[in-house]
């Protein structure tokens, strides 16, 4: 299991692709996995809850998975 640190790590380096490489979340982490040779199953330990928010979020936007629904603010 990967530590906090190892997921802290893996997330402000998908950022830093998903930025400079105008790339969303998924396509950072499969850029990255390509790169590095690093196995996706591996990556999915990796991911924290701010990357499964942001996945989530884009999934939604893509219709890949329905919309949740949203409390009045």
């Amino acid at each position: 299991m990967a530590t906090r640190e190892e997921k802290n790590n893996f997330s402000l380096e998908i950022d830093r692709i998903s930025s400079e490489m105008k790339l969303s979340t998924i396509e950072a982490i499969t850029f990255y996995c390509e790169k590095t040779g690093l196995e996706i199953e591996v990556a999915a330990s990796l991911i924290n809850e701010n990357l499964k928010s942001r996945i989530e979020g884009e999934a939604q936007m893509l219709r890949c998975i329905p919309r949740s629904s949203k409390l009045p603010l």
